[in-house]
């Protein structure tokens, strides 16, 4: 790509550019930029989600720029407050390692691992004293730093808003300070961040750093936006059965933004399939993205066993659960089967019709069975597991 095809690639997709002039500029500089991706590892999981700003990285990286990944060791052991109603609960200095190495490992199936940059913000913050900080706090006000919804939200609601909480924009602006960063890409939901950063540069009499925002994908539900908590999402690193199948779930009035946002598939070929056919479009999306997470041949089974548990069926591969002979409710062999996270969710799921045991569905939570045979017990559209006694 030239700098201008990469400028309109990117531009594309992204929701704002803080500035587009300086942005081309750097573009067409011809040397290496250093493009800032942060991430505070309070949940080690990726899903499509995450991968929307971290596609437009790969092609600045493809074109030769320097991608540094900034797990935020240091920052995650307060927790980014963005978007949250009430403080989180700080992780361990373990936690947040063990979280970041997961979430790097995932990150570089989109990321080149070997031109990839990895490093942690308690190298720098961590040695900070406090003169640092107080020098580090007088950069902004706090009036800037309520000017955030999240924080504005709360404080009007009169619910607490820790004094940690006010620095975290503040340390997160300062690790492009520390790394001289050129680019800084994120989700709308960081803007505030992203802008404290460039705002800091100025301070520290650096170039200030161009920001790069994407939109937030749509979660399954096509109300909320993806995320793990409200289980809406579709995992990067989820087994290929389970991403065909949450592909599928994808509400036909999102897929072209799933196809445009999430795939490389070209517009020309999926926006007439979508307009022509849904259902092939759906096939057609959910192939692509076990193709690029996995492999086509993964892709196969998960369309196997999509097609499979559709007529009826029941894939060939089932997870086993073997219990002691005896007499069981249907709610308990539902929760010792893994299909539910609690005997209460299970009494739920079996009265409101979401079970069937032996292909018959099954809406009272206390029916008894006997462990005399093996039972194949299935959860909403695709969820089995087979219970054996003995």
């Amino acid at each position: 790509m030239t700098p201008q095809d990469l400028f309109d690639a990117i531009r594309r997709d992204a929701v704002d550019i803080y500035n587009e002039e300086e942005f081309l500029t750097l573009l067409q500089s011809g040397r290496p930029l250093t493009v800032k991706l942060g991430a505070d590892p309070s949940r080690p999981d990726l899903h499509l989600g995450h991968t929307v700003p971290l596609r437009k990285m790969r092609l600045l990286q493809d074109a030769g720029h320097d991608i540094v990944f900034i797990i935020g060791d240091f920052t995650g052991m307060i927790g980014d407050p963005s978007g949250r109603s009430k403080t989180r609960v700080p992780l361990t200095y373990e936690q947040v390692r063990e979280n970041g190495q997961s979430y790097y490992k995932q990150v570089t199936k989109i990321l080149d691992p070997a031109k990839t940059k990895i490093t942690y913000n308690s190298e720098w913050l961590g040695k900070l004293t406090f003169a640092d900080v107080l020098q580090l706090c007088g950069k902004t006000t706090l009036a800037r730093v309520m000017e955030r919804d999240d924080f504005a939200k709360r404080y009007a609601e009169n619910r607490p808003i820790g004094l940690h909480e006010l620095l975290y924009p503040v340390m997160q602006g300062y690790d492009s300070v520390e790394i001289k960063a050129d680019i800084e890409v994120g989700g709308t939901d960081q803007t505030f961040n992203l802008l404290m950063g460039r705002n800091l540069q100025k301070d520290y009499g650096q170039a200030p750093q161009v920001v790069l925002t994407f939109p937030l994908l749509p979660g399954l539900d096509g109300v909320e936006k993806m995320s793990k908590s409200l289980d809406n999402y579709i995992g990067v690193d989820e087994p290929p059965e389970v991403m065909f199948e949450k592909c599928m779930r994808v509400p036909d009035a999102l897929l072209e933004e799933y196809f445009r946002l999430t795939t490389d598939v070209p517009p020309e070929t999926f926006r007439p399939l979508i307009q022509s056919d849904a259902r092939a479009a759906h096939f057609a999306y959910a192939r692509a993205i076990v193709a690029m997470y996995h492999n086509a041949e993964a892709a196969e089974r998960g369309e196997a066993r999509y097609n499979a548990v559709a007529a009826g069926g029941a894939p060939d591969t089932v997870a086993e659960v073997r219990l002691p002979g005896g007499e069981y409710p249907l709610w308990k062999l539902v929760s010792d089967a893994g299909l539910a996270a609690s005997g209460s969710e299970a009494r739920r799921l079996c009265k409101e019709g979401g079970i069937m045991v032996n292909n018959e569905r099954k809406n009272d939570p206390n029916e008894v069975f006997s462990g005399s045979e093996s039972l194949l017990i299935k959860r909403g559209k695709g969820k089995f597991a087979r219970v054996l006694f003995g």
